[in-house]
């Protein structure tokens, strides 16, 4: 393999790791918060909705899915709904109307007050998740912004931001996929220890 190949590589994921050192650095609190705020959803029988477009709606069905599933330990399954995985619904609500209301159409119809919305934006800035936070706000949910450059105009809508520090999407998205994993982690010893 060429120097030039090692170089790129090693570079990337010296990177990565940087951003996962600051991420540690600022934004452990908030994600401390997201987490309290996602026990005690779970706590008092709500929900955990979540959406987010691209690499980000893959992060949602990630998470989701450690949620109901488990990340770490055998324990009783938690309701969480990735809005990213009815293509019937998706498409349909983008071909008879605006594609910025793929998600909040669904808050509309499935989130109650007491439940959360867990909103992935990589800019903050993604016009149809930003509208999901909106709605949730005003059916009485709780919302919480993964995002990073900034947190965009997302982190303003949520109750807690965890913005990556970064500008670069990838570095970014590898971010949200380990802050996915702590705080299904830290809800899970927060219900089950």
């Amino acid at each position: 393999m060429s120097n030039d190949l090692m170089t790129r590589i090693r570079t990337q994921l010296l990177e990565s790791a940087a951003v996962k050192q600051q991420t540690a650095e600022l934004c452990a609190q908030d994600i401390a918060r997201a987490a309290s705020v996602v026990a005690d959803t779970f706590r008092r029988g709500g929900k955990m909705l979540l959406c987010g477009n691209g690499g980000s709606a893959a992060d949602a069905q990630h998470i989701a899915g450690e949620l109901v599933a488990k990340l770490a330990r055998e324990r009783p399954a938690l309701a969480a709904i990735a809005l990213t995985v009815n293509s019937s619904l998706l498409t349909a609500l983008v071909n008879d109307g605006d594609p910025e209301c793929v998600f909040a159409r669904q808050v509309e119809a499935l989130g109650q007050r007491g439940d959360v919305l867990f909103a992935i934006s990589t800019s903050g800035n993604s016009a149809n998740v930003n509208q999901a936070a909106r709605v949730a706000r005003e059916k009485g949910l709780q919302v919480i912004a993964l995002t990073g450059k900034g947190g965009g105009q997302l982190a303003s809508l949520a109750d807690v931001s965890v913005v990556i520090p970064s500008e670069n999407t990838q570095r970014i998205q590898e971010g949200h996929i380990a802050v996915g994993h702590i705080l299904c982690d830290l809800v899970e010893v927060a219900l089950f220890d």
